[in-house]
C-alpha cells in the first residue's frame, strides 16, 4: 500500500500569509482590547473559519457594521478601492492580506481606468476576486466568462483606445487561450497582462499527473471553495476512483483498504493540518496489517521539517513562486525561504522573474530563522561574494575589463559595486580629466581595470581612468588612420579664439582658421558660428606627429566669383555695405567674399576731394555695376550713375505736372 501527496496541494502562498496576519492580529487584539472583524468569511474552509471565530474575530458582511477604532481584516482576494476609502473616512484600521498577485492586478486595473482605457476581467462574474477588482475601475471593466460574451463585446466594441486584459488568478489557461483566440480571429487589438496565478495552474497539473497513476484519488478541501471543486473534477477526469473530502470524518477508511496506490490532493485553502491529519489516518489504518509502512517514513519526514535552520546555515530548496520583489522557496521545514530581491545579485534592467523559475532547485544561505513575518530569510549574495572575489582576481591577473555600479560618494573617491563586493575608486582614478565632486557619477555603471583585490579584508580598488585612457588613445588611432586631405567630415565647434576655432571631428580637434571660416572678412568666428554647430569641413593638411589638423570651412561651398557670371551683369542695381575706404575709392561687399570698387569719381556729381567725407564704413549703399572682369576679379560700381538716373526721373515727372 502507497500513499503519494501531489507536489503541489494545500495553502497558496497568498492564503498561508493571509492566515499568518490573522493570527498575529488575534494575539495583538488580545493586548489592546480592540475588536477584529473579516469581511465575509477568511478562506473557505470552515475549520479555519471556525477556528478563528472561537478566538473572538468577528464576521460581518460590509464596513457598515463596523465602527470607528474597530480592526477589519482584507481577505486574500482583495476589495474594491471604495473598501479602503470607506476605512479611512470611518477610521478603520486595516489588516491587508490581499494577495499580492491581486495587488498587482488593482495597480494595473486602476492606471489603465485612469488613463481613459477600457479594463477587461476574464473570469466568473461572481467571483469575490473579480467583483474587487472591478471596484477598481468604478466597476466599469467589462467581465468575460466565455467565448460568447467576448465575441459580443468585439461587436459591439466602440473604443479608440486599446483596452487592458486582466485575469482572474485561479481560472485555467484553456479560458484566457480561448478568449484570445476571439480577439485574434477578429484582428481586435489588445494589451494582455497575464494574471493567472502559477500556483494555481500548478496544482491543478500535479493533481492531474498524480490522478493518472494512482488507484484512488482523495481530494481535500471545503464545499464552498471552488479551486477545491476545480480539483475534483480534474481527479474524476483522469481516475475513474475519486473521492472529495473535507476531513478524517468524511474517509471512508474500510473501502481504501482496496486500493495499493492512493493519491493524496487539497485546494488552496486547506490547511496543512488537515492534510497532515487524513494522511496519517489512512497511514495508521489502512495499513495496519504491512510489517513496514512507507507512510510512516513521509509522517517522519513531516516532524523532521519542524527543525528550522540556524543563520548561516546553507540549504538547498526549490522555488515556489516568484514575485516581483521575493522568491518564495520550499526548503524542506514547515516554514518557507523567503529570498528577498535585495539578497540577489541583479545586473541593471534585470528581474527576479529572469533568474529564477518555478520548480528550479537553489542553494541559498540563511540569515534569519524568522523575518518577521513567518518566514525564513534566504541570501545568495553571502554564497556568491567568494566566486566574485575569483572573479577579480582573475581579472585583475589577465587585465581584464569588468563593470561596476558606482552608489556612494565618499572623502576621496567613490563605492563601487561589483555583483556582491564594495569595491573603492579613488577620485584620481576616477575620470581622465580632473574631477572635483564625485556626485555627478553616482548611479552611473562604468568599466574599469582592478588594481588590487583583497579576499581576507573584502577589499578591491578599481580604475576607471586606465579604461578611459586607453580607449581614448585607440579611438584617437583609429581616427587617424582614417583621416585623409581633401576628405570633408562632420565636426562640432567646441570653442572660440581670436584666430580661429577648434572643431572636434570625432575625437580629435581640428584648427579651422578665421581666414578659412569664410569667403568674406571676419573679425572673429563668433560673427558666423556658435558653440555646439555641427558642421561639415574639409582637411586642408594633417601633421599626426604633432597631432595637428588644420580645417576648412569656407571650402565646403562655392568661391563667390565661380557665380560671379550667373548672379550679377553690367547695368545690374546692387545693394552692399562700405568696409574698405581707400585715398582713391570705397570697397563694397556684395555678399561674402566679393567686393566691388566705387571709385572716388563714381561717387557723386561733383568733384569730391576725400572720400571719407561721402562714405562711412559699414554704411549700406546702393549702386550700379559698370563692368565685371572675372579674370582679374574686379567688378566697378557707381553711385553717381545712379544719381544721373534719379535726375531724369524727376525731370521727366517735373514736365509731366506742367
Amino acid at each position: 500500500m502507497e500513499i503519494i501527496r501531489a507536489d503541489h496541494s494545500g495553502f497558496c502562498f497568498g492564503v498561508e500569509k493571509a492566515i499568518d496576519k490573522t493570527f498575529e492580529q488575534i494575539d495583538r487584539a488580545k493586548k489592546d482590547c480592540r475588536t477584529t472583524y473579516t469581511c465575509g468569511n477568511l478562506i473557505h474552509n470552515s475549520a479555519v473559519t471556525d477556528k478563528v471565530a472561537s478566538m473572538g474575530v468577528k464576521t460581518i458582511s460590509s464596513l457598515d457594521e463596523a465602527k470607528e477604532g474597530d480592526v477589519v481584516i482584507v481577505r486574500s482576494h482583495g476589495e474594491p478601492k471604495e473598501f479602503y476609502d470607506q476605512a479611512e473616512l470611518k477610521n478603520i484600521e486595516l489588516i491587508d492580506t490581499t494577495c499580492v498577485f491581486v495587488t498587482k492586478i488593482h495597480n494595473l486595473v486602476l492606471s489603465a481606468h485612469k488613463d481613459g482605457r477600457p479594463v477587461i476581467i476574464i473570469g466568473s462574474a461572481n467571483h469575490q476576486e473579480v467583483k474587487a477588482t472591478n471596484g477598481w475601475c468604478d466597476y466599469a471593466g467589462i467581465i468575460l466568462e466565455n467565448e460568447e460574451k467576448a465575441e459580443q463585446f468585439v461587436n459591439n466594441f466602440n473604443s479608440d483606445k486599446i483596452p487592458l486584459i486582466v485575469c482572474q488568478t485561479t481560472i485555467k489557461r484553456e479560458l484566457l487561450d480561448s478568449i484570445l483566440r476571439v480577439f485574434d480571429e477578429k484582428s481586435f487589438k489588445y494589451e494582455i497582462k497575464n494574471t493567472i496565478c502559477n500556483a494555481t495552474r500548478d496544482r491543478q497539473e500535479s493533481c492531474a499527473k498524480l490522478s493518472e497513476k494512482v488507484d484512488v484519488m482523495v481530494v481535500i478541501g471545503d464545499p464552498n471553495s471552488s479551486n477545491s471543486k476545480k480539483l475534483y473534477e480534474i481527479a474524476k477526469k483522469y481516475c475513474k476512483n475519486a473521492l472529495f473530502v473535507q476531513d478524517i470524518s468524511d474517509l471512508e477508511l474500510k473501502e481504501l483498504g482496496n486500493y495499493n496506490k492512493i493519491g493524496v490532493t487539497a485546494g488552496a485553502s486547506t490547511p496543512e493540518w488537515i492534510i497532515k491529519e487524513v494522511i496519517a489516518s489512512m497511514s495508521e489504518n489502512v495499513t495496519a496489517n504491512v510489517d513496514h509502512n512507507p507512510m510512516l517514513d513521509y509522517m517522519d519526514d513531516i516532524e523532521n521539517s519542524l527543525r528550522l535552520p540556524r543563520p548561516g546555515e546553507i540549504v538547498d530548496g526549490t522555488v515556489h513562486q516568484v514575485m516581483d520583489n521575493e522568491v518564495i522557496v520550499n526548503i524542506g521545514c514547515k516554514k518557507d525561504g523567503i529570498l528577498l530581491k535585495n539578497e540577489v545579485s541583479l545586473e541593471p534592467g534585470q528581474t527576479l522573474a529572469d533568474l529564477f523559475k518555478e520548480g528550479d532547485e537553489i542553494q541559498a544561505k540563511v540569515m534569519k530563522s524568522d523575518d518577521g513575518e513567518g518566514g525564513i530569510l534566504l541570501s545568495k549574495k553571502r554564497l556568491e561574494m567568494n566566486e566574485n572575489f575569483k572573479e577579480l582576481a582573475a581579472a585583475q591577473a589577465n587585465k581584464e575589463i569588468i563593470s561596476v555600479k558606482l552608489v556612494k560618494s565618499v572623502n576621496s573617491g567613490v563605492i563601487a559595486a561589483y555583483k556582491e563586493i564594495s569595491g573603492f575608486i579613488p577620485l584620481s582614478q576616477l575620470s581622465d580629466r580632473y574631477v572635483e565632486n564625485a556626485d555627478e557619477f553616482l548611479g552611473q555603471t562604468v568599466d574599469v581595470e582592478v588594481i588590487k583585490v583583497d579576499n581576507k579584508r573584502n577589499r578591491a580598488v578599481f580604475s576607471r581612468k586606465a579604461v578611459l585612457v586607453d580607449e581614448k588613445r585607440k579611438q584617437v588611432a583609429e581616427i587617424w588612420a582614417n583621416l585623409n586631405v581633401g576628405d570633408v567630415v562632420e565636426g562640432k565647434v567646441m570653442r572660440f579664439t581670436d584666430y580661429g576655432a577648434f572643431v572636434d571631428i570625432g575625437g580629435v580637434d581640428g584648427l579651422l582658421h578665421i581666414s578659412e571660416i569664410s569667403w568674406g572678412k571676419l573679425k572673429h568666428p563668433k560673427e558666423v558660428l556658435n558653440i555646439g554647430d555641427i558642421i561639415n569641413v574639409k582637411i586642408l593638411a594633417l601633421n599626426e606627429e604633432k597631432g595637428k589638423i588644420s580645417l576648412g570651412l569656407k571650402q565646403t561651398q562655392p568661391e563667390p566669383w565661380s557665380l560671379v557670371g550667373s548672379k550679377y551683369e553690367v547695368g545690374q542695381i546692387i545693394e552692399g555695405k562700405v568696409v574698405q575706404i581707400k585715398d582713391y575709392g570705397a570697397f563694397v561687399e556684395l555678399e561674402a567674399g566679393l567686393d566691388g570698387l566705387v571709385h572716388i569719381s563714381e561717387i557723386a556729381n561733383r568733384r569730391v576731394e576725400n572720400v571719407s567725407d561721402e562714405l562711412e564704413l559699414g554704411n549700406s549703399i546702393t549702386a550700379k555695376i559698370m563692368e565685371i572682369d572675372a579674370d582679374r576679379k574686379r567688378i566697378s560700381l557707381s553711385i553717381k550713375a545712379l544719381l544721373g538716373d534719379e535726375e531724369e526721373v524727376e525731370a521727366e515727372a517735373e514736365s509731366t505736372e506742367e
